[in-house]
């Protein structure tokens, strides 16, 4: 880090160090200098993190201890980050959960964690409604209309009574359920050893104090962690947008100067479609950064010719395991790969009986390095599951992606192992939409794919068959399942059908349903 003292040099250089320390190390370097914008408000490091100990003081007055959990469901805000900060100091694990998600799975994921408090903001608070009397949590409330206590008021006058803790490197980080789509929740659990070199701000690279960070994506998103985290420890300011917008993240841009930004596929695209998108000046941007969704050669060229500055995509999982890089801007002719593998990353394909395959070969891709989930939290059987062992006996992640590697190490996306659907960044499991149409009386089968989107990427399409007498639109079908599904999760259309295309084995065919679409050049 250009510029940086003794003390920060010392730090960086050591085996290990936390996230909530290298925020106190700019706060006493840099006091003044603006940490996290958000709309009107502001905040400079000295107030971010006097305001993170006085967090991690109310935690530690209400008996939270090291080790423990606490939940976050909110929309980005100064506060927001405060308690992220706080709840790692006072030696807790951060749980922050997607406010998308359905009340019955933020019932199911605070249950699993076992969080000791819950911050929300007024539309968490009512979404939270229906299942408010099973939550045992402790309320705080991060803006006026939400339920529990105000976190004005909640907070200690001042942090003299914070006791230091001292964190292990395998201690819980955070534990981040994968957006909330799943039928079962499964709490990724990432230690402080994991997120360790996420600190660095040289890796990404210009992630110092003259670093202007867009953060545009939800904060209970790794796909935001690893662009937050490095900006803040870095030194650099960090402009919050809480709910995304094209027009107004251009206006924002051009207004504060912005040097690094991390968005998802489908952002680039709404962003680019902005009629008078080279009217505005974003010569300030350094790097742009992309991951979470398949990101089409195409678009990466368009980025690459319209927008200044670098761009670097990371192909990996909240999970972690390997992760790919693509630098665009230095291999114009590998736009249709997810790059090669990050240095310190071991990638591997594996068939399905777990045997390695070489180049050229398709196969699942499987990954290892420092950046890996300890588990998923009280799932060992699943944990287990999302494990390779490898002939070496060293433990690696399972992806579910198919891809193939060629002579130069760049990897090449297939297709995916199971039928997840990847809408706007988020994962969507199509067994969730099933489950939920068939629970009208009027439908007999359902399955669900993903349909090519040009606003999502891919969005969700059901295709039913009926109960034998049963009359019914499929308009009316989407609209009563997406009733009862998360935002992330609605059907762009529900079709009803005489019957599924099935295997010999009576095995729905997906790909049938797809090559239906495909045929119609059908997006929504």
């Amino acid at each position: 880090m250009s510029g940086a003292s003794a003390a920060m040099a010392e730090y960086i250089g050591r085996d290990f160090g936390t996230f909530a320390d290298f925020v106190a190390l700019q706060a006493a370097e840099r006091p003044e200098r603006v940490a996290i914008v958000c709309d009107d408000a502001r905040a400079t490091y000295a107030e971010l993190d006097g305001l993170a100990d006085r967090v991690a003081a109310g935690l530690q007055r209400d008996g939270v201890r090291r080790g423990g959990v606490v939940a976050i469901c909110a929309s980005s805000s100064i506060d927001y980050a405060a308690v992220f900060i706080g709840t790692l100091r006072a030696g807790a694990a951060i749980s922050p959960l997607a406010p998308s998600a359905t009340p019955a799975q933020l019932a199911a994921m605070l249950d699993d964690c076992g969080a000791s408090h819950l911050f929300t903001d007024a539309a968490v608070s009512a979404t939270l409604a229906p299942v408010e009397p099973g939550l045992r949590a402790r309320r705080v409330a991060l803006e006026e209309g939400a339920k529990g206590e105000a976190i004005a008021a909640w907070l200690p006058e001042d942090a003299s009574v914070l006791r230091s803790v001292e964190i292990d490197p395998d201690l819980p980080f955070n534990i981040i359920y994968s957006s909330g789509t799943t039928g079962t929740p499964k709490g990724i659990v990432q230690s402080h050893r994991m997120r360790w070199p996420h600190n660095n701000p040289a890796d990404p690279p210009g992630f110092g104090p003259d670093a202007v960070a867009l953060v545009s994506t939800p904060l209970y998103s790794n796909t935001t962690l690893v662009h937050f985290i490095p900006a803040l420890a870095g030194g650099g300011t960090v402009v919050l947008m809480p709910k995304f917008d094209a027009r107004r993240y251009l206006e924002l841009a051009e207004r504060h100067r912005v040097t690094h930004t991390m968005l998802v596929p489908v952002q680039y695209r709404r962003i680019l479609d902005v009629p008078d998108f080279d009217k505005f000046d974003l010569s300030s941007f350094q790097l742009k950064f992309a991951t979470s969704a398949p990101f089409s050669a195409e678009l990466k060229a368009e980025v690459l010719k319209r927008w200044l500055g670098g761009l670097i995509e990371y192909y990996g999982m909240t999970e972690g395991g390997g992760s790919c890089m693509l630098v665009a801007h230095e291999h114009p002719d590998k736009l249709a790969t997810v790059g090669q593998p990050m240095p310190g990353h071991d990638i591997r394909l594996i068939d399905g009986q777990g045997r390695l395959l070489g180049a050229g070969e398709v196969g699942e891709v499987v990954g290892r390095s420092g950046a890996m989930m300890t588990g998923y939290y009280n799932q060992p059987a699943k944990t287990a599951e999302a494990e390779w062992i490898s002939p070496e006996g060293e433990r690696f992640i399972r992806t579910g992606d198919l891809a193939m590697v060629d002579a130069e190490g760049f990897f090449t996306l297939i297709g995916r192992r199971k039928d997840m659907i990847v809408s706007g960044g988020f994962n969507i499991y199509p067994v969730d939409l099933e489950e939920i149409l068939r629970e009208h009386p009027a439908v007999d089968e359902a399955a669900v794919i993903g349909a090519a989107s040009r606003q999502w990427g891919e969005t969700p399409v059901g295709f039913v068959t009926l109960a034998a007498g049963a009359t019914i639109g499929g308009g009316e079908l989407r609209n009563f399942a997406n009733a009862r599904l998360g935002k992330m999760q609605r059907l762009a259309d529900v079709r009803i059908v005489d019957e599924l295309p099935r295997s010999a084995i009576g095995k729905i065919l997906k790909r049938e349903l797809q090559d239906r679409l495909a045929d119609e050049s059908a997006t929504y």
